[in-house]
C-alpha cells in the first residue's frame, strides 16, 4: 500500500482528501501546517506528499525548500495544492522541484490521476531494467504508464538480418534506434584507401544507431551483421520522446544508452592515444567482453583477423606480429583459428 502525507491547513479540505485517497487504497498521513509536515516526511518517508501553498507557520514553498535539502526526502514527488493559479506561483513551484499542481476546486478523479501519474513515475525512475528485449519493452511499457511520454502502442517490432547484411549505411537518415537483441553487429567506416576501421561491436543488450538521432543527421558510418542478428527497431518519433518529453524519464532513458557512450569514447581515446601493444591488448579485451555470454565462460575469440584489426585501427600484417609476440609471451593461445586468452591480468596491466 502506498503511503501519501497530506499538508493542509484547512481541516475540511484535509478531511475530504483524505477520504477520497483512502477509499483509493493509498494510506494516508496528514499534518495541519508546514512544520508537522516536515516532521513527518522526515520520519515516514511517505511515496508522494501532497502539500497546501497557503498555510500559517511555513507555507508550502517552505516545506518543498526544507524537504529537498535533505537527501532522504529530496526525491519524494511533490504536488501543490492550491487555490490560487496565476502563472508567476507555478513557475516558482516548478524552479523549486516540485512535480505537479492540483487547483482548487477540483474533483476526486483530477486528484487520483494526478497521484497515480506521480506514483508511477516514481516506481519508473527506481525500478532496474535488464538489458535485453523483456527490459526494454518493460522500460516502454512502464513510461507508457505514467502518461507522461507519448508513445506507440505495444511492444516494439523486431528484424531480422543474416550474416554479411547491411543494417544501415553511411549517409543514410535514421528512421529509428536499434536494440540488439540477438547476434552480433558491427560499425564502420572506410578510408580513402577502401579500408575498414570498425568503430564498435555491438551484442545482445547494446543500443546502437543513436548518435545520428541525437544530432539529427545521417549516419557517418555503416552497420553489418557479424552473425544471424535479431534487431528491436524504436521509432524514432519515440526515441525524440523520451529525450525531450520529460526530464526524469530522459534521465532514466540515458541510463540505458550510457554503457554504449562510455564504450565508445573509450575505444577512441585508446585508437589516438595507446600504443600498437596497448591497442592489440585492449582490442582482444574489447572483444573477448562483448562475445562472452556469462562471466564463466572461456576466454577465446573466434574472430578474422581481418575485423580485429578493424577493431584496433591498424593492419592486419601489424595485429598478425603483435598476436606472435603475446603468443611467445604465453599471454594468448591461437589454435584452429582461435584465439585463447591465457593470462588476462597480464594483458589488463598492458594497459597501464
Amino acid at each position: 500500500m502506498k503511503k501519501i502525507l497530506l499538508i493542509e491547513d484547512n481541516k475540511a479540505v484535509r478531511e475530504n482528501i483524505t477520504e477520497i485517497l483512502e477509499l483509493d487504497n493509498y494510506e494516508v498521513l496528514s499534518a495541519p501546517n508546514g512544520k508537522v509536515g516536515v516532521d513527518l516526511a522526515t520520519k515516514d518517508l511517505p511515496d508522494l506528499i501532497i502539500c497546501d501553498i497557503m498555510m500559517p507557520e511555513l507555507d508550502g514553498y517552505g516545506v518543498l525548500h526544507m524537504l529537498s535539502k535533505n537527501a532522504k526526502t529530496s526525491a519524494i514527488p511533490f504536488i501543490f495544492l492550491t487555490a490560487k493559479a496565476e502563472r508567476a506561483d507555478f513557475r516558482k513551484g516548478m524552479e523549486m522541484g516540485a512535480d505537479d499542481f492540483i487547483t482548487k476546486p477540483f474533483d476526486d478523479i483530477e486528484l487520483l490521476n494526478a497521484v497515480q501519474t506521480r506514483l508511477r513515475k516514481s516506481d519508473l525512475l527506481k525500478a532496474e531494467f535488464s538489458a535485453n528485449k523483456e527490459g526494454v519493452n518493460d522500460f516502454f511499457k512502464q513510461v507508457k504508464e505514467t502518461g507522461l511520454v507519448d508513445l506507440t502502442q505495444g511492444d516494439r517490432e523486431t528484424q531480422s538480418f543474416k550474416k554479411k547484411q547491411m543494417v544501415y549505411t553511411q549517409s543514410q537518415r535514421p528512421t529509428c534506434l536499434y536494440f540488439v537483441v540477438k547476434g552480433k553487429v558491427k560499425t564502420f567506416k572506410m578510408n580513402d584507401d577502401g579500408k575498414e576501421l570498425i568503430t564498435g561491436i555491438y551484442t545482445e543488450g547494446d543500443f546502437l544507431g543513436y548518435t545520428a538521432l541525437i544530432e539529427e543527421t545521417v549516419y557517418l558510418d555503416n552497420a553489418e551483421a557479424m552473425e544471424d542478428l535479431e534487431l528491436m527497431l524504436i521509432p524514432k518519433t519515440d526515441f525524440a520522446s523520451l529525450l525531450n518529453t520529460d526530464g526524469y524519464v530522459a534521465k532514466k532513458f540515458i541510463k540505458l544508452l550510457s554503457k554504449n557512450l562510455l564504450d565508445r569514447e573509450e575505444q577512441l581515446i585508446n585508437l589516438a592515444y595507446s600504443s600498437l601493444r596497448k591497442r592489440v591488448a585492449n582490442g582482444l579485451l574489447l572483444v573477448y567482453d562483448k562475445f562472452k555470454k556469462t562471466p564463466a565462460d572461456k576466454p577465446r575469440l573466434e574472430m578474422s583477423r581481418e575485423d580485429l584489426a578493424q577493431v584496433v585501427g591498424t593492419a592486419t600484417e601489424s595485429l598478425i606480429r603483435t598476436l606472435s609476440d603475446f603468443k611467445s609471451e604465453k599471454l594468448i593461445d591461437i589454435r584452429e583459428g582461435k584465439i585463447f586468452i591465457l593470462d588476462e591480468v597480464k594483458l589488463k596491466n598492458l594497459l597501464n
